[in-house]
């Protein structure tokens, strides 16, 4: 067979199986519409390289793979082929929630079986699956006499890059990502110098390290992102600056010991993804990182619904309330609970989130911080059973609160306790935290031992019917695809820090989530806030965005849990607060209409199973005025849009409140002239018209 694969594809999930192209020690194989090339071959050494172009452009040169292993002699030389297959698929799968209900799943895939020439004659092999908007690799390791188990001291995968490209980055964190995103060349990178930080509760960067997914755009214009998808039993990739070389090069996350993954053979690695686009918005609309992962392992998935949720948490942060019963004002009781409930029920918002609950949290940064919290045990002044069934009378769902401290041993013990309460309970959702260090000593949020931790939780929590959205956790990889409990993440620097951090989110911070760790999935960013400057609360702190941009938020950042972070009280009788009430958190379409990473991005979204549009369009601390062609909207129908716009004189800092309500009459090829105020935004709502 040709290694352009020319063969038509027509079967849902059909395999085709041919002999991979070879020329000089050298296996092509190509994406189905012949956009993205690799090349795999064996060096003078015999050792594994790839080459990878986009058309006639190279995007990876000649790059080596290879570990480190502890009282072994590398996987590097010496190695010569086995066997080689190529095969093709091609499927359309249904997502149980997401930002499409539909995904297209198609690739090439080139299998080389290595072996090393001489003993102990190890073998692996590399699987490259390319898709006309990336690909991604991995290296797959079966059972053989040679080798029983894998002692990782490092994976040796590089990344050549073709040019010192523009790069938007955040230090290679082992513990966190909250750290604000920086702009610089590839070789400009400096992320020792971010080390120290006064507001975070955790952090370690050992090296001249990025975290993944890391965003570039090359001088001639294509933008590229690195990640990993599926990663399961093995360690995070932190990607380390060669400056020299003008290369990535992995860096796995450590923890106590010398080596930094030991697993058992047979064991396949995570899937190395580099994402290719013309624009900057086809990053975003990309599926490739859900698709190198498999499909769900929960049979029945009516229990998992995305939704808006309010919760007792922003007034903790504003110094209102407290976590703990022994602090001055309790915020998680009875009849607060029962108070957010009414909000909710009465503007179609289908959960809260209650924060200090359960016992334990005046000891949470003492010296009792490895055995503080107890997770079945609610407060003396926190009737849970009473707020659970008053919610559901209300049709407003409980969603609870697991902060471990980081003590995860502890957590482990109470694990299948813990949800088994919530399962009792009719509880559908929690939000997992792990501020702090991690106990046991000495290892990372990023490691291999919390990967394992992350997944277990997921795993525990499906079998009692319950989702999960995890804070200070290791970012995504896909794996809601296989997990569709596991919603969303923290991930990223949230609008918490805006509430108390000395270093606020910048105005270009919303504009740069989407097109970096919102590659890597959905996100618990908490938007929604109208009170931007709470001078009654912390004179010092602010929001630095328009109320128009909070309200865009909900579309361009996405979230099947999206909260209305704000307290009730400031939403009471705000115009604005009904596009809350109306914005969707589950999408049959979606669609970028424009963007530039850090700069500006529109999105346009209709809401699943149903004929209703949203479109969000923020901008960083420049205005804009963007024309939105509405080619999106279906034919045949006049729409209705009312839009929350920018006031004439609004200002992230100066006016952020400032906002304007408009209804306008409009219809598929019409344009949208939107003037968005800097730090600013503009959401639209469109309904048919009978």
């Amino acid at each position: 067979m040709s290694p352009r694969f020319a063969l038509p594809l027509l079967a849902l999930g059909l395999f085709t199986q041919c002999k991979p192209s070879k020329m000089a020690d050298s296996w092509t194989v190509q994406s189905p519409g012949q956009v993205v090339t690799a090349h795999v071959f064996l060096d003078s050494a015999g050792q594994a390289a790839y080459h990878i172009l986009r058309g006639d452009k190279t995007v990876i040169d000649t790059s080596l793979l290879g570990f480190s292993l502890l009282d072994q002699a590398p996987i590097a030389g010496g190695l010569e082929v086995k066997k080689a297959e190529n095969r093709s698929f091609t499927e359309n799968w249904e997502t149980v929630w997401g930002q499409s209900k539909m995904v297209a799943n198609n690739f090439n895939e080139l299998m080389l079986e290595l072996e090393e020439k001489e003993a102990p004659n190890r073998r692996f092999r590399l699987v490259f699956r390319l898709y006309d908007d990336g690909l991604g690799f991995r290296y797959e390791f079966p059972e053989q006499e040679a080798l029983n188990e894998l002692v990782i001291l490092e994976e040796n995968t590089e990344f050549r890059l073709a040019g010192d490209h523009l790069c938007w980055w955040q230090p290679g964190d082992w513990d966190i990502y909250e750290h604000v995103y920086n702009t610089t060349r590839f070789s400009e990178i400096d992320a020792i110098s971010k080390r120290d930080h006064p507001n975070l509760a955790q952090t370690y960067i050992p090296n001249n390290a990025v975290n993944t997914p890391v965003t570039m755009k090359t001088d001639d214009g294509l933008f590229l992102s690195f990640h990993e998808a599926a990663l399961y039993d093995y360690a995070a990739m932190t990607l380390q600056v060669d400056k020299e070389n003008l290369q990535w090069k992995s860096v796995l996350v450590g923890g106590p010991d010398t080596f930094k993954v030991k697993v058992k053979l047979p064991f396949q690695t995570p899937w190395r993804t580099i994402q290719i686009a013309e624009q900057a918005g086809d990053l975003l609309e990309s599926n490739l990182i859900l698709n190198l992962n498999e499909p769900s392992k929960i049979k029945e998935t009516d229990w998992i619904k995305p939704m808006k949720y309010v919760g007792i948490w922003w007034e903790m942060h504003l110094g209102m309330s407290s976590w703990d019963m022994a602090g001055k004002n309790h915020g998680a009781t009875t009849q607060n609970a029962k108070r957010y409930i009414d909000f909710a029920s009465a503007n179609n918002i289908q959960g809260l989130l209650v924060e200090g609950w359960n016992t334990g949290w005046e000891y949470w940064w003492g010296a009792a911080r490895d055995t503080c919290f107890d997770f079945v045990t609610p407060y003396a002044d926190f009737d849970i059973e009473e707020v659970v069934r008053y919610g559901k009378e209300k049709g407003v769902a409980f969603i609870a609160h697991h902060e471990t401290a980081s003590s995860v041993t502890q957590y482990d013990k109470q694990l299948d306790t813990a949800f088994q309460y919530l399962e009792k309970l009719g509880v559908h959702a929690v939000k997992t935290g792990y501020v702090g260090t991690i106990i046991p000593k000495g290892h990372y949020h990023q490691g291999q031992f919390m990967v394992n931790h992350f997944q277990r939780v997921a795993e525990t929590a499906a079998k009692h019917k319950v989702m999960v959205d995890s804070h200070e956790s290791i970012k995504d990889t896909g794996i809601r695809r296989t997990w569709p409990n596991y919603m969303a993440r923290e991930t990223m620097r949230g609008q918490e820090f805006e509430a108390w951090s000395i270093d606020m989110n910048p105005p270009e911070h919303l504009v740069m989530l989407p097109f970096t760790m919102g590659l890597a999935g959905p996100v618990d960013y908490t938007p929604g806030i109208f009170n931007l400057k709470f001078d009654a609360y912390k004179d010092k702190n602010q929001v630095n965005t328009t109320l128009a941009k909070q309200l865009a938020t909900y579309v361009t950042l996405y979230g099947p849990l999206q909260m209305a972070a704000d307290l009730p009280e400031h939403y009471k009788d705000h115009p604005a607060f009904q596009f809350i009430r109306d914005v969707a958190v589950d999408w049959d379409e979606s669609h970028v209409l424009n963007g530039e990473v850090g700069d500006y991005l529109t999105i346009a979204r209709k809401e699943r199973g149903a004929e209703r549009w949203f479109l969000g369009s923020i901008t960083d601390e420049n205005p804009r005025d963007l024309n939105i062609a509405l080619d999106f909207l279906p034919e045949g129908k006049t729409w209705e849009a009312t839009l929350y716009i920018d006031g004439p004189d609004a200002h992230w800092d100066k006016n952020p409140t400032s906002y304007v309500i408009e209804n306008k009459q409009v219809k598929k090829g019409d344009t949208l002239a939107l003037k968005l105020a800097p730090g600013g935004g503009a959401a639209v709502y469109f309904r048919p018209l009978e």
